[in-house]
């Protein structure tokens, strides 16, 4: 162990001066000691002398307490520290020349605090009230202080949550963020020494359940999916549970993460029925009740979808339909929009329907349908039948001919009536002739004789066949006249471009045998002069092309026979403007082209001619130059020179020579001039060559 020499100096470093003088002072390790610690003070001074003790004023003589460490040191030892041992001590000087000196250490004795048994967790059930001891010892006084998140808790009346006048922590009507840690903090009163007991608070509540909608509708299906959902709150957290009318299939009933929610995949009937949802925790538990309507979507199911008939037999289609809940049945004639029953002579009993003596109005759609909660379905099915009598049927003859007029159209008999049928006879003895002709066609016949009576009639045509005849009418052709006016099929007409075609038809000659068609269109502009053609007697269309694009034009066409010329049949069309991507022709992207083409290829030789003296442009040059300059020509045949050479005067420093002697020559070499620059080659027949001017 250390000696007490060696504490002192120990504690030197570590001065607490309880005194004012500067030359004397006492010297501890702190102020404040628990009881039964060991104390030990030392006074020192700075010069020998003789020092002395006192409590409180009175002197300590107790020589185990108080000891001399030399000269300039003394020490007061206490091993074993009480509550009495509390107080001021003073420490007296006197030197050996008569100097006094004193200085006082007021010493701090306390033990404690201490929690004892303290409870340091508590539960509480949200909205009770909530009581937390701290029961602290100490001495002296204790002073208690509460703190959460390091902030003190107050002690004002009133307060939820408040410390009491007996250190006691109060929580009214505990809510779920008063869970936490808090800290009982025990400090020795009017000292810096305190110890801290940290006590958890948890809150707890009964487990509740909320749900969005207590009855969910669905309809079956394998794409149909559906999620029931329950809001689940309490503390601690509860455990959830559920509670299917159906057994548990894991490739069908899936669950989130916490069990809160349950989805049912690929929804069949069985599925219908109560889901609880139950949540539990050690408070108590609760529950939620779904109830899932499972809907099957009405279907329809009937005999055929289409039905032909003729007239005056029977017809019956039968119709199921199915769905949950089980839908009504109803049957619907589309014609009138009428709902049908069981009475009449188109009636309905368990689904069926029954047509008795069909007659051409029966024909057309009807529809069962299926009406529940859960939706509705229908399927259509077409009763057809022959065609009904032409009614308001008007006859107009002309020369060769008959002109059935229909003011309306007879009852088709469910199906669309797609010709007619034309007969005609002399007298009642004779067969009838007929001819078949197109609904869209014009309802004549033709090639009948002058001044002749004949009886016509005529029935209706449609898939299922040939329906009653109309009225028999009795008529007399007339004598030979110019032809009527030829039919334009307005409906047929196209416009192609700056191209129009429309179909022609002839209803009657006249007569006579027709001649031709004259044809003559015009735009609508002002001052515009008529076009004319010729068209044969047989002539089915009349196409014009090269029309102007973005006009209007006028259309007129004569029949003309041996008598005359019939009233011209008139249209009028337009011609649209110019597509934007049509107004280029082949043949101008093929003039560009070659524009294109032409300048690629004179930039290319001219510059081969300008640097190389090659090229197409340098070969013309060199030819014109010759042609032109005799002297040059000469220069080639070896004439009117000694050597060889020639000099041009008016050329002081071609592009691209060297200057030699200040005079450019040119020799005959190999057969072809040295040194000739395009740039002063003639190139045109209107260039000529002067060697004796200046360039």
């Amino acid at each position: 162990m250390l000696n007490q020499s060696a504490i002192i100096l120990l504690l030197l470093p570590l001065v607490y001066s309880a005194g004012q003088s500067a030359r004397l002072e006492i010297i501890s390790s702190k102020q404040d000691f628990q009881v039964g610690e060991e104390i030990l003070l030392v006074c020192k001074a700075v010069k020998e002398g003789d020092m002395t003790w006192f409590k409180e004023g009175e002197e300590i003589d107790d020589e185990d307490i108080v000891s001399k460490v030399d000269y300039t040191t003394s020490k007061l030892l206490i091993r074993k520290a009480s509550l009495s041992d509390v107080g001021t001590y003073t420490c007296k000087f006197e030197s050996e020349d008569g100097h006094k000196l004193e200085t006082e250490f007021v010493l701090y004795i306390y033990k404690g605090p201490s929690f004892h048994d303290t409870t340091t967790y508590h539960e509480f059930l949200e909205g009770a009230d909530g009581v937390v001891l701290c029961v602290v010892t100490g001495q002296p006084a204790v002073d208690v202080q509460w703190l959460k998140d390091k902030e003190p808790i107050p002690s004002t009346p009133g307060r939820r949550v408040r410390k009491t006048s007996d250190n006691v922590l109060h929580i009214e009507k505990v809510k779920r963020e008063d869970a936490g840690t808090y800290i009982c903090q025990a400090q020795i009163k009017g000292r810096p020494i305190y110890q801290q007991l940290p006590v958890s608070v948890v809150v707890n509540a009964p487990p509740t359940v909320h749900i969005r909608e207590e009855v969910k509708k669905v309809a079956v299906g394998p794409e149909t999916n559906v999620s029931l959902s329950c809001l689940v709150g309490g503390l601690p957290k509860p455990n959830i549970t559920w509670t299917m009318p159906v057994e548990f299939d894991p490739s069908r009933h899936l669950f989130n993460s916490d069990r809160s929610q349950l989805t049912i995949r690929s929804v069949v009937r069985a599925d219908y029925g109560e889901y609880v949802c139950t949540a539990k925790n050690k408070i108590a538990e609760s529950s939620a009740t779904f109830m899932l309507h499972v809907f099957e979507p009405p279907e329809v199911f009937i005999s055929g979808d289409q039905h032909s008939v003729n007239v005056g037999e029977r017809v019956a289609v039968s119709c199921n339909v199915t769905g949950y809940p089980q839908p009504d049945l109803h049957w619907l004639n589309k014609q009138n929009g009428q709902e049908l029953d069981m009475a009449g002579r188109i009636h309905v009993l368990d689904g069926l329907l029954e047509i008795k003596d069909v007659i051409p109005s029966d024909g057309g759609l009807y529809s069962c349908m299926a009406v529940s909660t859960s939706g509705n379905a229908s399927r259509d099915v077409s009763i057809h039948t022959q065609p009904g009598p032409p009614h308001y049927l008007t006859v107009t003859p002309g020369p060769t001919s008959v002109l059935f007029t229909l003011k309306t159209f007879p009852i088709n008999g469910g199906t669309p009536i797609k010709s007619f049928v034309l007969q005609w006879r002399k007298n009642a003895i004779e067969k009838w002739e007929e001819t078949i002709v197109a609904a869209s066609d014009v309802l004549a016949i033709t090639d009948l004789r002058p001044y002749t009576k004949y009886t016509v009639r005529m029935a209706a045509l449609n898939n299922v066949g040939r329906g009653q005849f109309s009225i028999e009418n009795t008529v007399r052709t007339e004598g030979k006249r110019e032809p009527d006016s030829p039919a334009i099929s307005t409906d047929q007409a196209k416009v192609e471009g700056n191209s129009f075609s429309v179909p022609l038809e002839q209803s009657d000659n006249g007569g006579s045998p027709l001649l031709h068609l004259n044809v003559k269109y015009k735009e609508e502009a002002e001052k515009s002069e008529w076009h004319k053609m010729q068209l044969p007697s047989d002539a089915k269309s009349v196409n014009l092309k090269d029309l102007t694009f973005g006009s209007d034009y006028r259309l007129e066409v004569e029949a003309v026979n041996s008598n005359g010329s019939s009233i011209p049949a008139t249209f009028n069309f337009t011609v649209p403007e110019q597509p934007v991507s049509s107004r280029m022709t082949k043949g101008t992207v093929a003039g560009i082209v070659m524009l294109i083409f032409l300048v690629v290829f004179l930039a290319v030789d001219a510059t081969c001619c300008y640097r190389n003296r090659c090229g197409l442009l340098m070969a013309v040059a060199g030819k014109l130059s010759r042609w032109k300059d005799p002297g040059l020509k000469k220069v080639e045949e070896g004439e009117g020179t000694t050597n060889g050479d020639v000099t041009l005067k008016a050329i002081s420093k071609p592009r691209r020579s060297i200057q030699q002697s200040g005079v450019q020559t040119i020799s005959k070499e190999a057969g072809h001039l040295t040194e000739v620059t395009c740039d002063k080659a003639p190139l045109t027949k209107n260039e000529k060559l002067h060697p004796t001017t200046d360039a």
